[in-house]
């Protein structure tokens, strides 16, 4: 199939073009800038453009069978001085389902839009958070763009862990270098937890979603309940040192009480339907494996 990725110069787009180029599709990437050098995107083709601003017309959307959406803002998009609340309506609210109407319009047979676990595995945090209550938004109005042959399907994940060969990040490389000993801050976790779930799992239930999803359906996708100190204390692991994470009633640096949308102490447990997990085909117990590769990249693994 030829495969449109928008959001596929970013992580978890990025590797999901990977995983299903390596499947034998035709996949291009969209996004506001090329795939940075050095990463295996920078070898696809690339369409420019910003869909909050509307550049994903349906004249350009044109001889694309499949399309994954997967460049949803957060509030680290908001841009400096803007109003938080109406930029977030802007680009979830309005611009996402405006998106999968142009798909539609082009004749794309299929799309998937990657969203939040927020909305469905805690329901509670939507009458708190303009953001959680956007993605909700982003994830109701792209599906309600579906029409007979133009199948939409929204996979909703967790917490993400893993990496793209050459890709930078501005998570993942700190935490190595914190396990490491290189970065001063103490060796603690908050208290609480949360679903964590690979790169690869991820990827593979994009490809099952647009194989096997059913038109309409939202899937709760998922992998390991962990707490953050069994998280973290996997990275100090990876790298070797004889260190015990502790659990600590404070705000971590590398983990800040704005990113735990439950609040410090709390925990978002769920199990994603097996049924589910077999269609969709996505590998489980796959966290152990993703931060390893993690530190591959970007620190050393104990010999």
């Amino acid at each position: 199939m030829k495969i449109l990725i928008v959001g596929g110069t970013g992580a978890l787009g990025g590797h999901a073009a990977v995983h299903l180029r390596a499947q034998g599709h035709e996949v291009t990437v969209g996004g506001r800038n090329p795939a940075q050098h050095g990463t295996p995107m920078a070898t696809m083709p690339f369409l420019k453009g910003d869909y909050v601003a509307g550049d994903f017309t349906a004249d350009r959307l044109k001889g694309f069978d499949w399309v994954v959406f997967a460049a949803g803002n957060d509030p680290r998009h908001v841009p400096q001085g803007s109003d938080f609340d109406a930029f977030l309506v802007k680009a979830n609210h309005e611009a996402v389902p405006a998106f999968f109407a142009a798909c539609r319009e082009a004749g794309v047979a299929r799309a998937i839009q990657l969203g939040s676990f927020y909305p469905q595995a805690s329901p509670d945090l939507l009458a708190g958070n303009g953001y959680i209550r956007s993605r909700l938004a982003a994830c109701e109005g792209a599906r309600a763009q579906g029409a007979s042959g133009f199948d939409v399907v929204s996979v909703n994940a967790p917490f993400m862990v893993g990496t793209v060969s050459g890709l930078p990040s501005a998570i993942f490389q700190p935490y190595v270098q914190w396990a490491q000993g290189l970065i001063p801050i103490e060796n603690y976790a908050p208290p609480g937890g949360t679903n964590f779930m690979s790169f690869q799992s991820l990827s593979e239930a994009i490809e099952g979603a647009l194989l096997h999803g059913e038109p309409g359906k939202a899937y709760l996708v998922g992998d390991e309940n962990l707490s953050f100190r069994d998280y973290f204390q996997l990275f100090f692991d990876a790298v070797g040192r004889d260190v015990q994470v502790e659990e600590r009633d404070a705000e971590l640096p590398l983990l800040p009480d704005v990113a735990i949308p439950q609040g410090r102490g709390n925990w978002i447990r769920y199990e994603p339907d097996p049924a589910e997990v077999a269609l969709l085909g996505y590998r489980r117990q796959d966290i152990k494996a993703a931060v390893q590769e993690i530190v591959a990249q970007f620190g050393r693994v104990a010999a």
